[in-house]
């Protein structure tokens, strides 16, 4: 089965409007992207770190020509909707944000999260105004677009020292105002403050998983009011953690008991089939 764009954008959008919560996961290739659908999977998401790390960069170092033959990649692979992480637009300016969202749709996403982080490390955030102006262009761009085009925004407020759950809020109530379909704020401390966010809002909210003791479980979640669960560098990092016990006992003892816990190669291939 092959879907159009039209009809795997029509598949997220109906994610998001259903009451019940979802886990978008995050492949870094294309085999985690099939073998996440084989799993059942409804649809996928980028992780700029993730994607980064898998071609031996930092997080922030893919240019957007990369990020988005990346995203071309996962899109390729199955036939679910992917989001991709685009990190702040690669631009300050509202119209590359713009600019932004018509190349992703261009490679067959039908959704991306923008964030208000600059990456300058003096001026970690945009300032309010700029912000929601950014969003506010994406938002314009999306609308444009003949398929529903889910924009998620970004606080990035709880990445950075001296963040508030008032300041977050604002931002996120900014950004919903300006357009944006979904919430997100990585990095909320507790579950009060996800119960929060999500109280303050009337779309539905993004949480990340992947922090250890500032991620919690899918009923907790949902509890919360959460709509969509997204596992940035989690899966991958797990990966890794397997592929690193593996490589060490190899090296350091020569032994090969991490055999005994793998999937065999047909059971990946399988997990794989489209």
């Amino acid at each position: 089965m092959t879907l159009t764009q039209n009809e795997k954008a029509a598949r997220f959008r109906a994610l998001h409007d259903a009451s019940a919560t979802f886990v978008i996961p995050n492949p870094w290739d294309v085999a985690s992207a099939r073998i996440l659908a084989g799993l059942g999977f409804e649809a996928l998401a980028t992780s700029s770190a993730a994607s980064a790390c898998a071609v031996g960069k930092k997080d922030g170092a893919l240019t957007r020509e990369e990020a988005l033959a990346h995203a071309r990649l996962i899109v390729d692979a199955t036939d679910l909707p992917v989001s991709a992480d685009l990190e702040n637009g690669f631009g300050d300016q509202p119209e590359l944000v713009a600019e932004n969202i018509r190349l992703a749709a261009h490679v067959g996403l039908v959704g991306c999260t923008i964030e208000d982080a600059t990456g300058n490390q003096h001026h970690p955030l945009y300032e309010m105004d700029l912000a929601v102006e950014r969003i506010a262009a994406a938002a314009q761009a999306a609308r444009a677009l003949p398929f529903p085009f889910i924009l998620t925004a970004r606080a990035h407020n709880f990445l950075f020292p001296n963040a508030t759950l008032d300041d977050t809020i604002a931002r996120l109530r900014a950004f919903e105002k300006a357009g944006a379909d979904v919430l997100f704020a990585p990095g909320l401390p507790d579950l009060p403050a996800v119960r929060a966010v999500c109280a303050a809002l009337s779309k539905p909210v993004n949480f990340m998983v992947g922090i250890t003791g500032k991620s919690f479980s899918i009923p907790e979640l949902a509890a919360a009011g959460v709509r969509r669960i997204s596992l940035a560098t989690s899966l991958y990092r797990a990966a890794m953690a397997g592929f690193l016990e593996a490589a060490r006992e190899v090296k350091d003892t020569g032994g090969f008991t991490f055999l005994e816990h793998c999937p065999s190669t047909a059971e990946l291939h399988q997990l794989m089939r489209d």
